[in-house]
């Protein structure tokens, strides 16, 4: 039975990736601070946040959904600045194609729910 939001394994997927982009991104040159590094951060943590709010306003079914669409842009988004990361060699190949398969489960995950949703 989902009580909460944190019962949700969408929202604690992206919380968890939002947390590993963070720290992840700390290894960014100090020039990428106000770009790069601000956006993916923001953008990465925009995905729960648009969950949470979301769940705040499930009475209203309408209203929940649009806010998992907001969740679902915020995955595309940061699926963007990963790509960046990796085209400036701040991440990996490797690291390019975890982060990018979880935002690909993210987001399968959110339009389910979207889908599925009374």
């Amino acid at each position: 039975m989902i009580k909460s939001y944190k019962d949700l394994d969408v929202y604690n997927l992206s919380h968890k990736l939002a947390m590993d982009i963070f720290f992840l991104s700390r290894g960014f040159p100090k020039e990428e601070l106000y770009s790069l590094t601000s956006q993916i951060v923001r953008s990465s943590r925009s995905i729960s946040g648009n969950i949470v709010e979301g769940w705040a306003k499930r009475a209203y079914p309408k209203k929940f959904k649009n806010q998992l669409i907001d969740a679902l842009g915020s995955s595309a988004e940061t699926e963007n600045w990963i790509r960046f990361s990796k085209d400036c060699g701040y991440i990996s190949n490797e690291q390019f194609e975890d982060y990018s398969s979880r935002l690909e489960q993210i987001a399968k995950m959110i339009t389910k729910l979207h889908q599925n949703w009374k």
